[in-house]
């Protein structure tokens, strides 16, 4: 309007000149191109991802994968495959072994912890061949978050569970800190089956690293991102598996809020922070985390409704295949931004000098729009470039 009024009364000329100049910078205002161009893009990632088996909850959380700085991996289920075995069992006390191995499996037959699930089919790969016959009752069967289970069997209470349970029930002795030591320094966990009165039997479970794993942290690595391990399991343990993966910062015995506190540490210190798990220990990190990530296949309804982002096949390479693509994000929409603003500059010089006509507006307009939409479908394809056992 000021354009059509005021300039044939300040400059002079035709009114219908500046009328028809008006028509034009109207439609070169148009924003559809700078509008159409972030959704589309966005959309285009999340699509890759999903296709990929990573499945996004928000596009926010797509455009804040490239600011990480620091990843906060769990061990068991993530780094490892989640599928311990019985490895080692010691009696302690007056009970057999196999009589210990029967009260820890009763204990653990309620839990879903992967460590609980070795403890049991452990026992029942033992009894097959003996007459132990079935798990023993339990009654007032809990969890004790970080640390292992507790419940009572024929009257007496039983507890089962890490270095750090033995430690605050105080039945620890010298003799179990020695054989404790041997077995974390192997990198296997160590649980203790305890009676109110002392520690009873040692059990020890080993977990397979994923074969994934060193590629994973390899890759985080080159993308500037400081991989870190946080564990329930014993400091030993945790550095040993740690060394194979090649993580420098790993840290172990921690409690639920133990992992919360670490997380906000490393967000204080590096910037932007994910966190990676599966369990329901690692809930209260994954929600204080910038970004969740859930490994899908093994991981438990609380770790995947917490998270932001799902890793279907639970792939640790997808952790550091998710921040590239939302850097190819970023810098496709870079570009749609300045290719939609770049064509309305020129044209807006053009019509201002006279020089631009009502159909050069309307190309303007709409090709800047399918050029952005085209631009930002590239997306799509981002994972075509990557190895076939990334992608599936």
């Amino acid at each position: 309007v000021l354009i059509a009024v005021a300039g044939p009364l300040a400059f002079g000329g035709a009114w219908s000149a500046w009328l028809y100049k008006a028509l034009v910078l109207l439609v070169i205002a148009c924003p559809c191109a700078l509008v159409v161009s972030t959704p589309v893009t966005v959309v285009s990632g999340l699509a890759a991802a999903a296709r990929a088996g990573i499945l996004v909850k928000g596009g926010v959380w797509l455009e804040r994968g490239r600011l990480l700085k620091a990843v906060a991996l769990d061990k068991t289920g993530t780094l490892t495959r989640g599928q311990p075995a019985l490895t080692d069992a010691f009696a302690l006390g007056a009970l057999s072994v196999d009589e210990a191995l029967r009260l820890a499996a009763s204990l653990d037959d309620a839990s879903t912890h992967p460590v609980a699930r070795a403890v049991v089919a452990g026992w029942r790969t033992r009894d097959a061949q003996s007459t132990q016959g079935a798990l023993l009752a339990v009654d007032d069967f809990a969890v004790l978050n970080g640390l292992g289970v507790k419940g009572r069997i024929a009257g007496e209470v039983w507890h089962l569970g890490n270095h750090r349970l033995v430690e605050s029930l105080g039945v620890c002795s010298p003799d179990l800190e020695a054989r404790l030591a041997t077995l974390e320094t192997q990198g296997k966990t160590a649980i203790v089956l305890c009676s109110p009165r002392e520690a009873v039997a040692l059990f020890a479970v080993a977990d397979a690293v994923r074969p994934e794993s060193a590629d994973a942290v390899r890759t985080l690595k080159q993308l500037g991102v400081t991989p870190v391990m946080l564990t329930g399991d014993n400091p030993a343990t945790a550095r040993a598996i740690a060394a194979q993966l090649g993580i420098d910062d790993a840290r172990g015995n921690l409690l639920p809020q133990d992992k919360q506190d670490a997380v906000a540490d490393l967000s204080a210190r590096h910037g932007m922070t994910a966190m990676v798990g599966d369990g329901v220990n690692d809930a209260p990190a994954l929600a204080r985390a910038d970004i969740g990530f859930a490994m899908g296949a093994a991981g438990t309804a609380t770790a995947l409704e917490t998270a932001d982002v799902a890793i279907m096949d639970d792939d640790p390479r997808k952790i550091a295949a998710f921040v590239g693509l939302s850097r190819k994000v970023s810098a496709v929409l870079m570009q749609n931004i300045a290719l939609a603003l770049g064509i309305k500059a020129v044209f807006l010089v053009l019509a201002l000098a006279g020089e631009a006509t009502l159909w050069m507006a309307v190309f303007a307009d709409v090709g800047a729009s399918l050029l952005v939409v085209a631009n930002g479908l590239r997306v799509r394809r981002h994972f075509g470039s990557v190895p076939a056992s990334v992608r599936n």
